[in-house]
C-alpha cells in the first residue's frame, strides 16, 4: 500500500476516521498531529468530544476536522449517563458511518466500543492512555471498580477487528496476563511522542536551580509528596526553588482543592504557576523536572523536559520507566515516598556534574526513541492495516 490510504468502498469516498475523546483540549494537546498526519494520508477525519473549551474547538475545526459536540462529563459515573453517552454514539456512528473509530481514555473507550457494535462500526481502535484513577485509587470502592472496569473491558474487546494501543509494556502485559485482550489485538505505541522541532535545549540555566512538577493538580500525580519533599530540602539548608506548573482539573476525582494549593503557595515553599501555554519557556528555566506519578501511560512531560536538556527524577511506576533508566536517563524513586523523593532532588540539584550527564542522556534517548515523527508513523499504519483487514 502506498503512503496515501485506499478509497473507501462505498462511490469511492474518503475513508472516515472518527476520534472520539473526552475534552477538546486534550485532543489537542495529545492527538492534533496523529489527526493531521491521518488527514495527510487520505482519510476524512472526524472529532467527537464534549464542546466545554471552545478555544481548542475552533482549533480542531481550523485544522480542516469535522466536529461533533457530545455531551460528556469525565469523573462521574452513572448507569443512566452512560448509557445516554452509548445512545449518542450509536446515532453518530449510524450517521456518518465511520469506517475506523478511534476511541481515547476510559469513558469514550467503554461506552464508545459498546456503540460501535451496535452500529456494527467495521474497525474500533482503542488507546489506553494510562489506566487513570480507576486503577490508582485506593478507598474502599476501588477494588469493585477496578473488577467492573476490568470486565466490561473484557466483554467488549471480544471482537477480533478491535485494536489496543498501549503506551507502556507494563499495562500491555497487564491486559494479556488477565486475558482482556488477545496478542494479535494489542500494539505498543509509546506515548504521543514528542516535537524535536519545538522541545529542543535552550540557553545555559542560570540562578539557583529550579526543579518543577509540570502536571495537572491531581493527587495522583504526586503533588503531595513532591510539596513534602520541597520542604525537606529546604530544611536541609540546599538552596532551591520548587514550582508546580498546572491546572486544576475539578472534573477529575483525584482533583485537588484550589483551596490546599493556594496554602501551599503561602507557605514560601513552593510557587504554583498555574496553567501554562508556553511550556518551552518553562522548560528552558528548569534545572529538574520531576514526576512523582503513582502511575502513568506514558508521561509526555518527562520526553518534553528530557528534548529540552533538564534532568529528570521520577517514579518506578509503570509508563514513568518507560521513558528513565535509574541513573542513566535519570533518578527514580519508589512511588508515595516524599523521603526518598526528598533524597533524590538533594542529589541532583548538588551536583551539576550528574544534571548535566543525565540530561544528555535523556535527550538522546528521547530523540531517538520517541519522537512524533515516529508516533505518526505507527499509528498511521494501524489505521492503513485495519481499513487491509475489513
Amino acid at each position: 500500500m502506498t503512503a496515501e490510504v485506499q478509497t473507501g468502498s462505498e462511490n469511492g469516498r474518503k475513508p472516515v476516521l472518527l476520534y472520539v475523546v473526552n475534552v477538546a483540549w486534550f485532543f489537542c494537546l495529545h492527538r492534533m498531529h496523529l489527526a493531521q498526519a491521518a488527514l495527510a494520508a487520505g482519510f476524512s477525519v472526524h472529532v467527537a468530544t464534549a464542546p466545554d473549551f471552545a478555544e481548542h474547538v475552533e482549533q480542531i475545526r481550523a485544522a480542516g476536522l469535522i466536529f461533533h459536540e457530545l455531551e460528556l462529563r469525565r469523573g462521574r459515573w452513572s448507569v443512566l449517563e452512560e448509557c445516554r453517552l452509548a445512545a449518542s454514539l450509536c446515532r453518530l456512528y449510524r450517521e456518518i458511518r465511520p469506517d475506523i473509530v478511534h476511541h481515547v481514555t476510559i469513558k469514550p473507550v467503554l461506552c464508545g466500543t459498546l456503540a460501535a457494535r451496535l452500529s456494527e462500526v467495521p474497525a474500533v481502535i482503542n488507546s489506553v492512555s494510562g489506566l487513570g484513577f480507576v486503577f490508582t485509587a485506593a478507598d474502599k470502592w476501588s477494588s469493585l471498580r477496578r473488577l467492573a472496569v476490568t470486565l466490561s473491558y473484557k466483554i467488549l474487546f471480544a471482537r477480533a477487528a478491535i485494536r489496543v494501543i498501549f503506551e507502556n509494556s507494563d499495562d500491555l502485559k497487564m491486559f494479556l496476563d488477565r486475558r482482556i485482550i488477545k496478542p494479535a489485538q494489542a500494539a505498543l505505541i509509546r506515548g504521543v511522542g514528542v516535537d524535536l522541532q519545538r522541545f529542543r535545549p535552550g540557553p545555559p540555566r542560570s540562578g539557583a536551580p529550579l526543579v518543577v512538577l509540570p502536571a495537572r493538580m491531581l493527587w495522583d500525580k504526586g503533588v503531595r509528596e513532591f510539596c513534602v519533599a520541597a520542604a525537606t530540602v529546604q530544611a536541609w539548608g540546599i538552596q532551591a526553588r520548587f514550582a508546580l506548573v498546572g491546572g486544576v482539573d475539578n472534573e477529575n476525582p483525584a482533583a485537588i482543592p484550589e483551596t490546599w494549593l493556594s496554602e501551599q503557595r503561602r507557605s514560601g515553599v513552593v510557587e504554583w504557576w498555574g496553567w501554562r501555554e508556553d511550556m518551552v519557556a518553562v522548560y528552558a528555566a528548569a534545572h529538574v523536572v520531576c514526576l512523582p506519578s503513582y502511575r502513568e501511560g506514558l508521561p509526555t512531560v518527562l520526553l518534553e523536559a528530557a528534548a529540552c536538556g533538564c534532568a529528570l527524577v521520577t517514579t518506578d511506576v509503570p509508563g514513568c520507566r518507560e521513558v528513565v533508566c535509574d541513573g542513566e536517563t535519570g533518578l527514580m524513586v519508589p512511588s508515595r515516598d516524599p523521603m526518598a523523593l526528598a533524597q533524590a532532588l538533594r542529589t541532583v540539584i548538588l551536583d551539576h556534574s550528574l544534571r548535566e550527564r543525565l540530561s544528555v542522556a535523556a535527550q538522546i534517548h528521547v530523540a531517538a526513541e520517541f519522537s512524533a515523527e515516529h508516533v505518526k508513523r505507527s499509528t498511521t499504519q494501524l489505521y492503513r492495516e485495519l481499513l487491509e483487514l475489513r
